[in-house]
């Protein structure tokens, strides 16, 4: 693609002649209801929706949107405060799950999806999982549904067991590599399973989702420390050089294990019977250091095959981002898999 177009085009649509997709991590019923949603998929191309219970927190608690629903869900006396919020979260997935439709046909269930987290609660429970996914699942009933699930010890069985049954997961939570090729095992074991099982592994999908801006804080935090001790100039300038660098650095790393789980023989024969492959989620791409560029993640993480995350608002990174601030020259689609390198 021309640079020069590029550098003209949304970003966020930009961003797909990149190999990537953006996917929102925000909802709520004004958003969905309205007109807003459908003009961020026409208009700035968004590809698909996460939530969790603290995104519906904030959008229950912090708006008047869900005051008429609430009401009605009150004259129920059989419904605890658990099931009035599943109750509201799972009809805004399903009307998000619809607007995006039509993106998960035309990108041949690529894109599209709409994920629903299983109760925090649940996070060291692998049979209280399984039973929770797979009743949202039902519940919601439509085919773009993912349903997240914590990518802890008990959590990773889980995932074998759902994608085996034709569950798609976005599986969430992830920080360590280590932990990561574990997920992608789970995900590889799951199809297998499906496959002996007789069904259709091209109509599953998963994503996993790697958390980058919390490694930063974290690190960073421990760096502020170390200079506060460090005698020399010389130990200062190397924890200053190394502040807003560990996340990007650990994200490109699993993202090469990505590349080598999903290739080789064993994919290959997935592949055969139209396996798709659980592509990375960069999530938790907004930058909590006010010193970093506010879309650093988003720049850092380009490659094939890849998804990006955007907090808040996907209106947010259409204002904040244009192609050509690359600092790394990556104005030009085409280099694909060696971006994130």
């Amino acid at each position: 693609m021309d640079p020069a177009h590029v550098s003209v085009m949304n970003p966020v649509r930009a961003l797909q002649s990149f190999g990537q997709s953006v996917w929102l991590d925000y909802i709520r019923r004004s958003l969905i209801d309205g007109s807003e949603l459908q003009r961020l998929i026409d208009e700035d191309g968004l590809r698909g929706i996460t939530s969790n219970p603290a995104i519906f927190e904030k959008a229950i608690i912090g708006s008047t949107d869900y005051k008429a629903a609430l009401q009605e869900l009150h004259r129920s006396p059989d419904l605890d405060a658990k099931g009035r919020y599943e109750r509201l979260a799972i009809e805004d997935i399903q009307t998000a799950a619809d607007a995006l439709q039509p993106v998960y046909a035309k990108t041949s269930r690529r894109d599209g999806y709409v994920s629903l987290e299983v109760s925090p609660h649940l996070a060291h429970d692998t049979r209280g999982t399984l039973d929770e996914a797979k009743r949202l699942w039902d519940a919601v009933g439509r085919d773009n549904l993912m349903i997240k699930v914590p990518a802890t010890a008990e959590g990773i069985p889980a995932i074998v067991q759902l994608i085996g049954k034709g569950i798609n997961v976005n599986v969430t939570l992830l920080f360590a590599q280590e932990t990561y090729e574990q997920v992608a095992e789970a995900y590889l074991t799951g199809l297998e399973q499906l496959l002996a099982r007789g069904g259709d592994v091209g109509r599953v999908a998963s994503v996993a989702s790697f958390f980058v801006s919390r490694i930063d804080t974290a690190v960073d935090n421990t760096i502020a420390a170390r200079l506060t001790m460090s005698a020399t100039d010389a130990e200062q300038r190397v924890f200053r050089s190394l502040q807003g660098t560990v996340a990007i650095a650990n994200a490109k790393l699993a993202y090469q294990r990505y590349r080598r789980l999903f290739s080789g023989p064993r994919w290959a024969a997935l592949a055969k019977r139209g396996a798709m492959p659980q592509r990375v989620l960069w999530a938790s791409t907004g930058t909590k250091n006010p010193a970093y560029r506010d879309v650093i993640y988003v720049e850092e993480l380009i490659g094939r095959h890849g998804q990006h995350g955007s907090p808040g608002d996907a209106r947010g990174l259409s204002r904040s981002w244009t192609p050509t601030q690359s600092p790394h020259g990556r104005d030009q689609a085409g280099e694909g898999d060696d971006a994130v390198a």
